[in-house]
């Protein structure tokens, strides 16, 4: 895909991963509105994204990016701003929940923003991009979805679902125009990696230390590199960790060894060297 000229979503914009997305595509020729449920912080990230482009290239939208009225409220955004969506950055995240005493709530919360969210940002827009002949979506998942995530239940079964609904959109649509991407990341220095594992759940330090110890924590402006070059190539897995890929492998070739080892992997990050 040519960015040069496209017309672009990203949510959860007001730090982080989306943040360097979106400032990466406008760099690229794009125009953008980028939202998050922290309306001062989007809406800060919009003001510098126009102020080094010189010109009106990014509109802040506050809101949750789960709702289905916010996600219709963006693309009618979009378009009498910019003009119709090409790219739909589905970035938005949460670290809610942990293990077997996660709440309903919190599994509510996770799958919605986490999944779902992806679901009806595509339902929205996937029609129209069918019928143009040409559109994309970017699914920011997790390493989580291709692995596991170590202490989190919520957080792996919905990003798990995410790679799935991935997946299922490059297969079912691709043929149409449409393209799909998925980001699938370890240690990224975010909000979500450096407080949102921090609570007094069970586990919540051992995913948190799971995640910084995996491999080299990258910054978002280095993961939002990577995702522009995969975009220019359309490629459906996007991993700024390559050691995600030998690990995929690994797990697939034997699961049973897989596991042994990320349990052996759990036992020293609680310390237990039994």
């Amino acid at each position: 895909m040519n960015i040069d000229g496209t017309v672009a979503i990203v949510t959860g914009a007001g730090a982080g991963i989306g943040a360097a997305i979106a400032r990466a595509l406008v760099d690229n020729g794009a125009r953008v509105v980028v939202t998050d449920l922290a309306a001062d912080k989007v809406s800060d990230v919009a003001a510098q994204i126009n102020d080094a482009a010189g010109g009106a290239r990014a509109v802040a939208v506050a809101g949750d990016a789960s709702d289905p009225e916010l996600i219709s409220r963006c693309i009618e955004i979009a378009r009498g701003e910019f003009g119709p969506v090409d790219l739909y950055v589905a970035n938005a995240g949460t670290t809610v929940g942990m293990g077997l005493d996660s709440d309903d709530i919190a599994w509510h919360t996770a799958l919605e923003v986490n999944t779902l969210a992806h679901v009806r940002a595509a339902r929205a827009l996937v029609p129209d991009w069918v019928e143009r002949g040409h559109g994309y979506f970017l699914s920011t998942a997790s390493a989580a979805g291709l692995l596991t995530q170590i202490g989190s239940a919520t957080y792996t079964v919905s990003k798990h679902a995410a790679v799935g609904f991935a997946e299922w959109l490059s297969v079912t649509y691709g043929d149409a125009g449409v393209r799909v991407s998925c980001l699938c990341p370890m240690g990224v220095d975010t909000d979500l990696l450096n407080a949102g594992f921090r609570s007094d759940r069970d586990g919540a330090e051992i995913a948190a230390n799971a995640v910084r110890s995996a491999g080299e924590v990258l910054s978002p402006d280095a993961v939002a590199d990577v995702v522009i070059e995969a975009i220019g190539d359309e490629r459906f897995l996007i991993l700024p960790h390559a050691q995600v890929a030998t690990m995929y492998a690994q797990k697939a070739a034997d699961p049973d060894r897989w596991l042994s080892g990320m349990r052996r992997y759990q036992r020293s990050l609680r310390g237990d060297q039994g």
